[in-house]
């Protein structure tokens, strides 16, 4: 629980709202193929983008495969003076980790780190932990410092401090960091997250936040995160609020799925969806991702699930059934375009939710179709059509 029991007022930015611009920057899958690297080098790190929301005691199994597209990234600063980094803000995990200059590692040196000594407020702890990749392990010591999103100031916060980033993929990577926004249970045990710190030093005028993703991203101007509030102008209509079935993930029920007008009734037993903002692909049930691929005229290739450009305009429509309304997801939006080449923006997960449902992730693929906000008091995603 967050520790809050506070009325949601959906209230214009005003004092205690501080809006972040996100920033387009390369995916790891520009950046190597900007360098020449063969599609196979993605291939061997291809993991279950599921295998994220396990939980395993100490050890976060965070699969890199759900950072491979994504290019939305903000700055934070750590430390006194501030140190400014590049990080991914992800409903998808809990914890902030950003590169250190205990680490050596080529990947570590090709970004920006974070030197202890150079902050007078760092607080050092003897305390590990490891971030579980599948083809390497990210190792971790804590620290405490204070961290500083433009006017915002949150004083000892726990942050992890890499002692070790394999080189493959890390060294590709554009940003420096992941700033985790689910809940504190996903967190590392007996240490508050961001999220808690912020709430517990009253530097929000409201316990929500929101994202807006820009259909037509730029690297001036991607989207923006909304801490304490929300923007009218960013989206249009009336909020569809789903309430979370369990407060570790950001996780809804998802109660049918559509191609078209045809119902599959592949959650007629009931699905969950993990709102996710630091996974770029719509991700579905590995039992239903042939179906979905032949309805749409899919081929796989190293290149992804490959479609001629030229059918888009008459594919269908895909349609999420959540809180007794229907979402719908065009085919400009889930069909993905780079020179010239047109690809299906999804990825399948053999995971299932904690309680057996098939388990969906709802990345920034679906979420720029919708203004998101996640309501921390009462533990509810909010949905309204993108402007």
């Amino acid at each position: 629980m967050w520790g809050l029991a506070l009325a949601l007022l959906c209230l214009p930015l005003g004092e205690g709202t501080l809006r972040i611009p996100l920033r387009r920057g390369r995916s790891i899958r520009e950046v190597m193929r900007e360098k020449g690297l063969p599609e196979g080098f993605l291939n061997n790190l291809r993991g279950d983008p599921g295998r994220k929301y396990q939980l395993s005691g100490a050890v976060a199994y965070e699969p890199l495969m759900n950072y491979l597209d994504t290019f939305y990234f903000g700055e934070v600063s750590i430390g006194t003076p501030p140190q400014n980094f590049l990080v991914i803000f992800d409903t998808g995990s809990s914890n902030l980790w950003v590169p250190s200059t205990y680490c050596q590692s080529p990947a570590c040196e090709d970004h920006t780190r974070f030197n202890h000594s150079l902050s007078s407020t760092f607080l050092g702890t003897d305390v590990t932990y490891t971030l579980r990749y599948g083809f390497g392990d990210l190792s971790v010591v804590l620290g405490y410092d204070t961290v500083t999103i433009q006017n915002i100031i949150i004083r000892n916060q726990e942050f992890g401090l890499s002692l070790y980033e394999p080189s493959r993929p890390f060294y590709y990577l554009d940003f420096d960091g992941i700033l985790g926004m689910a809940y504190p249970g996903v967190a590392i045990s007996g240490f508050n997250t961001l999220m808690q710190n912020m709430l517990q030093q009253n530097q929000l005028s409201e316990p929500i936040f929101s994202f807006y993703f820009s259909r037509n991203p730029t690297y001036s101007y991607g989207g923006e995160v909304i801490l304490g509030g929300v923007d009218p102008q960013l989206y249009s209509g009336e909020v569809l609020w789903a309430p979370v079935v369990q407060e570790l993930y950001w996780k809804i029920s998802i109660e049918e799925f559509s191609i078209g007008y045809s119902v599959t009734s592949w959650c007629s037993q009931g699905c969950h969806g993990i709102v996710d903002t630091g996974t770029f692909l719509l991700t579905i049930p590995g039992q239903f991702m042939p179906a979905l691929l032949q309805a749409l005229g899919a081929e796989e290739s190293d290149y992804g699930f490959l479609v001629d450009c030229s059918s888009v305009p008459n594919m269908p429509t895909l349609y999420f059934a959540i809180s007794g309304a229907w979402l719908s997801l065009p085919p400009t939006v889930y069909v993905l375009e780079n020179d010239g080449i047109c690809t299906v923006g999804v990825e399948s997960t053999y995971v299932p939710s904690a309680s057996g449902q098939p388990l969906w992730i709802l990345g920034n693929l679906f979420l720029r179709q919708y203004y998101s906000i996640f309501d921390m008091a009462n533990n509810r995603v909010g949905f309204a059509l993108a402007t």
